[in-house]
């Protein structure tokens, strides 16, 4: 893989702040590694001393919950950093990472990480404003919830899948997640979700191929998750 400064990915995340010095000593201590769809790169309660740099693929941060059902977070993709809130609280890390196509990961370690906050402000604050954007997630993501319709948390979470990742040529969603990951990230039943990609198709807002699914009235879609 590229050394750090070469990659284009770092300009994605906290990274961007750090020069080009910094950079190639990055670059010296960091792993690189292929990670197969399906493979875990951390689990729920690890510790993980350091962060991840994903320079390929999409991965899902799963969180546990009481009846032994994961539950998806967050989809992360190329250019962004996993880990940075276990590494600053010195916690273990509160979410699993599965990789949902192959990818590509940098890991870097800890000690290194840790050294640029007392002597380069500007990533110290671009490393605070993604944990404080990661919280703003959290509490939408809470609030609708609470607020919003199974229907209409299934309507913003296919937009987000189309707006986020993109189509194939085919312009079926490029992520393609199981029934059971797409309940999972609107908080409910597999078989409601089933119901509902059933009826949405019906009325002609989606077409459904096996696990493909094609976005067709995209307006529609946007006035339902309002």
């Amino acid at each position: 893989m590229s050394k750090c400064e070469q990659c284009i990915v770092r300009e994605f995340s906290s990274l961007k702040a750090l020069t080009k010095d910094e950079l190639l000593k990055l670059s010296d201590c960091k792993t690189s590694h292929i990670i197969k769809k399906g493979d875990v790169i951390f689990e729920e309660g690890e510790n993980v001393n350091g962060i991840y740099c994903i320079k390929d693929g999409i991965c899902k941060l799963t969180k546990l919950s009481a009846n032994g059902k994961d539950h998806i977070v967050k989809l992360v993709t190329k250019g962004e950093l996993l880990g940075q809130r276990s590494m600053i609280s010195d916690e273990p890390v509160n979410l699993s990472a599965v990789a949902l196509e192959d990818m590509q990961v940098c890991f870097i370690p800890k000690s290194e990480v840790m050294g640029y906050f007392d002597k380069n402000n500007q990533f110290s604050m671009n490393v605070m404003k993604t944990i404080c954007g990661d919280l703003k997630e959290a509490d939408d993501h809470m609030v609708n919830l609470a607020q919003k319709t199974v229907k209409e948390r299934l309507a913003e979470t296919l937009l987000y899948l189309h707006d986020t990742f993109g189509k194939n040529n085919d312009n079926s969603l490029k992520v393609q997640l199981s029934r059971d990951e797409l309940a999972s990230m609107i908080g409910t039943a597999t078989e409601s979700c089933i119901r509902l990609l059933s009826d949405f198709n019906k009325l002609g807002l989606i077409e459904l191929t096996g696990k493909k699914i094609v976005l067709k009235d995209i307006n529609k879609l946007k006035k339902l998750a309002e």
